[in-house]
């Protein structure tokens, strides 16, 4: 089964949660804790997934991840 990516981003209106390939966003929030905090209630609700947090300027900042996730990765 592919997991399911969200990632946590700035958005106009404060922070965003979005799943990757979706034009729309699943969540706005105000505060970056907030969308960090709706995007792991996203996540585990839609395992196996990933939350991927970013810094305001797009760089990584760190992941969460649900689910199976074996040791050692394949490939």
């Amino acid at each position: 089964m592919a997991r399911n990516i969200y990632d946590v981003t700035t958005h106009a209106n404060g922070w965003q949660v979005k799943k990757r390939g979706n034009d729309y966003a699943s969540a706005v929030e105000v505060t970056k804790e907030a969308a960090v905090k709706r995007g792991q209630e996203i996540a585990k609700a839609n395992q196996p997934s990933q939350l991927v947090v970013h810094n305001s300027d797009g760089t990584f900042a760190y992941e969460y991840t649900y689910g199976n996730d074996p040791y050692p990765p394949v490939g």
